[in-house]
């Protein structure tokens, strides 16, 4: 099991997610307290196994995620209606290709 290790003795906290069958995308179902990588893919399975037959766990240290924050929300999100080649309508289609 390959992964990324955080220093050794150090308590990461892993974020988990899990796929219930396959084609289905990975969904998050909470976290885990680990060492290392394979040690916190092993605590998923423990804990978040039991809810079903999973075809898939994934574990991420949580420092690694990225995430937008509330006071972003309007800048972050709005739409960029400035940028014209955002719009399909900036793109000729194709038509009778053969």
């Amino acid at each position: 099991m390959a992964g990324t290790t955080t220093a050794q003795g150090h308590s990461g906290v892993w974020e988990v997610f899990v796929q219930m069958k396959s084609g289905a995308p990975h969904e998050h179902f909470g976290n885990v307290h680990a060492t290392d990588a394979e040690l916190a893919l092993q605590n998923a399975r423990d804990v978040y196994a039991r809810r079903g037959k999973p075809t898939s766990i994934w574990v991420v240290p949580a420092e690694a995620i990225t995430a937008s924050s509330p006071e972003e929300v309007g800048p972050f999100f709005e739409p960029g209606n400035d940028k014209i080649y955002r719009h399909p309508q900036f793109y000729k289609a194709i038509r009778n290709i053969s």
